[in-house]
């Protein structure tokens, strides 16, 4: 990290020379502070790259104790924080240290694995079902209701310990659990009518939506890159929709309603879950019990159950009991993949889970098109690569503005204010 001070219009000085040089300043005590680690390191790796940085002794500075006073005067530090360039001697990494790193990546990487896999599974069976039941509201409610199930006999088992919840808790999780529905259902009736490539291919201009909501709705500026970033994928989402050999547009518009329900899941979820200790399988357990409630009479009263006693007889006369076998799986594995994509969040970094949503995407994409022999032409597939390659750039955008923001520590004597103002980034 370089940190330099400014004070008038003088030549920036590094903080060891003007603290550690100068013999005219105070040295009675001196104050550590850990600095900001590599931007790229791994967050695994921050302990072992930590180096001090000393501050000789100022009033105000909030650290405890009784610090020494300096003479009146006003120092501005600007501190920014850049990757090192492996110049300096790092410490080397403990035994207990490494094994400790080595074993959170091997459980992230089970995490990706197992996330994936139960992700492609589910989008695989879901097809099937759809193809022979065209009922999206119908399975897009047992999807919730076999989740609920399986969570609720967790709880009495003891298995999973039932979370501490009360009705703030349940007031936040109501619009999250409205727009977890809504996105739930489009995405179904989506791939009801088109491939699940296309569906997919569509559903990863989820960014897109998200930047256009936080500008237009909730007024946060973004700088240019990011908006260039969005060229791509709206780009690429359009050239696979207009070469789409089996273009439907309830499928588009689903996928399309699918993204921006999404998109306000996560903003609700932000604003109204804060302080709320839940963990991730828990909190999403319960956000399957709520927009469990709320689809269930939407789905009887759109489809109706006559409607689906005549479907799944005649889903039972042409498949035979191995649609039942499909209905199961598509249900629980739902359930299961949305459960450890949650469980991942607690430990990986959002930019991280970003890439791993983009990565799980494509695998679903190409095993889809493998198993359902989905005829896609060459300017098809440059679509969608183009799009994946837009929503890949932009969460890499989005994860480097965090870092953007200047570490500014006001230091006032006697003649200011006393106390400092501190503004860091937040990881």
């Amino acid at each position: 990290m370089i940190c330099s001070v400014k004070q008038s219009l003088s030549t920036p000085l590094a903080v060891s020379d003007l603290f550690r040089s100068k013999p005219s300043l105070p040295k009675q005590r001196l104050l550590s502070l850990p600095a900001i680690p590599a931007l790229n390191a791994p967050r695994s790796s921050l302990s072992a790259s930590r180096r001090p940085l000393y501050i000789s002794a100022v009033q105000g500075l909030g650290f405890g104790g009784k610090l020494v006073e300096t003479r009146p005067r006003k120092v501005k530090f600007e501190c920014q924080a850049y990757e090192a360039d492996g110049s300096e001697n790092i410490p080397v990494v403990s035994d207990e240290q490494a094994k400790s790193d080595a074993a959170r990546k091997l459980k992230i990487g089970i995490y990706f694995v197992i996330w994936w896999s139960l992700n492609v599974v589910f989008n695989i069976y879901n097809k099937k079902v759809l193809n022979a039941f065209p009922y999206p509201w119908l399975t897009s409610t047992l999807s919730l209701a076999a989740g609920s199930s399986m969570m609720l006999i967790s709880w009495a088992t003891r298995m999973v310990e039932a979370p501490k919840t009360d009705i703030d808790f349940w007031k936040a999780l109501a619009p999250v659990a409205v727009a977890h529905t809504i996105g739930h259902v489009a995405a179904t009736v989506s791939m009801s009518k088109v491939a699940v490539s296309f569906t997919h291919i569509i559903k990863s201009g989820e960014p897109a939506f998200s930047v256009l909501v936080s500008r237009f709705i909730l007024g946060e500026a973004f700088p240019a890159s990011v908006y260039l970033s969005l060229v791509p994928i709206i780009g690429g989402c359009a050239l696979a929709a207009v070469t789409e050999l089996n273009f439907n547009m309830i499928g588009f518009m689903g996928a399309m309603i699918s993204n921006l329900a999404f998109v306000f899941r996560n903003i609700f979820s932000k604003k109204g879950m804060k302080g709320k200790s839940v963990g991730g399988m828990n909190y999403y357990a319960c956000l399957s019990m709520l927009s469990l409630l709320l689809l269930t009479p939407f789905a009887i009263a759109v489809e109706g159950p006559k409607a689906w006693a005549a479907g799944w007889d005649a889903a039972i006369s042409s498949i035979g009991p191995h649609f039942v076998w499909w209905v199961a799986a598509q249900s629980v594995f739902y359930h299961l993949y949305n459960q450890v994509s949650y469980m991942s969040l607690n430990e990986i970094s959002p930019l991280t889970f970003s890439i791993g949503n983009t990565m799980k995407r494509i695998s679903v994409i190409v095993s889809s098109i493998i198993i359902f022999h989905t005829p896609v032409q060459p300017i098809n597939a440059l679509g969608a690569a183009i799009a994946i390659l837009g929503t890949f750039l932009y969460s890499q955008l989005e994860h480097n503005m965090i870092w953007k923001q200047k570490v500014t520590v006001y230091i006032m004597g006697p003649c200011g204010p006393r106390n400092p103002t501190v503004i860091l980034p937040q990881l």
